[in-house]
């Protein structure tokens, strides 16, 4: 029995489709495993300090980043960060599998929760709504007399809508970038409200210190990260373990103190002097800081300026240390300093000093955190943060941990305590403040010179934006003056061509008259031919 030929012709069509199927690598239905296939993390984010910023090194920084980066590590993949401008986009990007998550400090909605899954929240915030001093500040949501700014799709949203309950009085409106733009709008009187977090408050707050919180709508919004409800668990299990142990072993606690903690305390007017003494005094000094640094960061050793002196180099104290750096004339000697109200001599003299302490602190210690122990000695002396780290060893603390040394400080100033160390009494209050006010200013510099950085970027770009601009006009206007010229070619060309068509047609007249004539005079020249014949025929006969 033979089979039609259509029927074997489909068959070996089948076989060959299923065997260069067979031979295609089959793409996994666990998403975990693509992630750690694809060698990379794909996190969707927007530019903030708590999230992710490039720092004035130029390199990555940010709490959510440097747990991510530790996600990533764990995954045995890189982290790559994928900045967008606003919510929106990062809904887009995730939506069309551009990203694996996103983190951009963002709350779970119910709205959201249809779309995405959450992680457990990274770290806590507020919610405030956010006025500019010196203007109306409504105590309560009926004295609202203006527009609400707040972001789309953003827990805020959901928030106010639920707080007003259909209330048309007080007028929403939606913003298409970040919430720090909408702070920098109130602080330039652009606009009078808008609700946000206020981690971004506290922040934003240290370059525009006229920003307030008018009122808390909320508090204790967690801060997670979205993942697609698209994907199997693989991913998302990972996560919610990842963040449960990170929690457990205190390495988010730690990150949001380097990062967050400092900004909890402000104080309105000693800001506002900050952010003037960064622009009046700094650049007179800057070139020293940055000079006798060393291994320290310059900003970290101008943040110690500010808090000995804020930067005036003819300070005094009453206990008779002056100068930038406020040294004791003991301290001057010992690092070569013959002037201290010299203000290069003091920096460098104080950059000197303060590396030495950091030499001496023992090596137990790790190595990001001896700078604050370096510091408390610069303030109450070395003798002193070793009895701290002694009663922190008697409570049963960690003595090598900043976080747990510094608590410890203010026991020296009681009897009780300072009667069982070796240097005895010491204003260990002072110096829990006096690191804890350097950390501050510090961060503050950081944002404030990235700031800065940022907008010379935004110079920079506007200024290549007009020169691109100003290229492609000056291309329109080439292109369109050969358009001219060429239509103006095209235009001679077109005359040429009309001419010579007009002397090849007078030549074609020509010729057609010379054959006309030559045509008449051959019918001329026959007869004559005809009686020359003629005349030879008879002159052939008479012979």
């Amino acid at each position: 029995m033979h089979l039609p030929r259509f029927l074997v012709r489909l068959f070996a069509v089948f076989s060959v489709v299923l065997l260069l199927q067979a031979c295609e690598r089959q793409p996994t239905t666990n998403y975990l495993d693509q992630i750690k296939d694809s060698g990379e993390l794909r996190v969707g984010t927007l530019y903030s300090h708590q999230t992710f910023f490039y720092n004035q090194d130029g390199l990555e920084s940010g709490l959510e980043y440097d747990l991510l980066t530790q996600l990533a590590q764990s995954l045995g993949v890189t982290l790559r960060m994928i900045p967008l401008i606003s919510q929106e986009e990062l809904f887009k990007a995730m939506n069309n599998d551009q990203v694996d998550l996103l983190a951009a400090g963002l709350s779970p909605t119910r709205k959201n929760r249809v779309f995405f899954r959450y992680s457990p929240h990274i770290y806590k915030v507020n919610s405030h709504l956010v006025y500019r001093r010196g203007s109306n500040r409504p105590r309560t949501l009926e004295e609202i007399d203006d527009t609400v700014w707040l972001l789309r799709n953003s827990y805020n949203e959901q928030l106010l809508e639920e707080s007003i309950d259909g209330d048309e009085t007080i007028e929403i409106k939606f913003a298409d970038y970040d919430e720090n733009e909408l702070l920098r709008q109130i602080a330039e009187q652009e606009i009078s409200y808008a609700l946000v977090n206020d981690s971004n408050l506290m922040i934003q707050r240290r370059s525009y210190p006229e920003l307030s919180s008018a009122l808390t709508l909320e508090e204790d919004l967690g801060i997670v990260w979205y993942m697609s409800r698209e994907r199997d668990d693989s991913f998302y299990s990972t996560v919610l373990d990842f963040v449960g142990k990170r929690h457990i072993d205190g390495t988010i606690a730690k990150l949001y103190q380097r990062y967050l903690s400092y900004i909890e305390d402000f104080d309105y007017v000693d800001t506002r002097a900050f952010v003037r003494a960064v622009d009046d005094r700094l650049p007179k000094y800057q070139a020293w800081f940055e000079q006798y640094a060393g291994t320290l960061d310059w900003r970290l050793l101008a943040a110690v300026g500010y808090q000995e002196s804020h930067w005036k180099a003819d300070a005094v104290s009453p206990t008779g240390v002056r100068g930038i750096m406020m040294l004791t004339n003991p301290t001057a000697k010992s690092v070569g300093v013959k002037d201290r109200t010299d203000p290069e001599q003091s920096i460098r003299g104080g950059a000197t000093y303060l590396q030495q302490l950091i030499g001496r602190v023992p090596e137990t210690i790790p190595e990001d955190e001896k700078i604050w122990f370096a510091l408390a000695s610069y303030n109450i002396g070395f003798g002193h943060v070793l009895d701290a780290r002694l009663l922190t060893r008697m409570q049963g603390a960690d003595d090598n941990s900043w976080d747990e040394v510094k608590e410890r400080l203010p026991l020296l100033m009681q009897r009780k305590w300072h009667r069982q160390t070796r240097y005895g009494y010491a204003r260990g209050k002072e110096a829990y403040h006096y690191v804890t006010n350097i950390q501050m200013y510090y961060q503050n510099l950081l944002l404030l010179l990235n700031q800065q950085q940022e907008q010379q970027r935004i110079e920079e770009l506007a200024i290549l934006e007009q020169q691109k601009l100003d290229l492609a006009a000056e291309l329109a206007a080439s292109q369109m003056a050969a358009a001219e010229q060429g239509m103006q070619y095209g235009h001679e060309i077109f005359n040429l061509d009309f001419q010579l068509t007009t002397l090849s047609d007078a030549s074609s007249a020509e010729t057609q008259d010379v054959q006309s004539v030559e045509n008449e005079m051959g019918k001329a020249v026959d007869p004559i031919e005809s009686a020359d014949d003629s005349i030879d025929k008879l002159e052939k006969n008479s012979q």
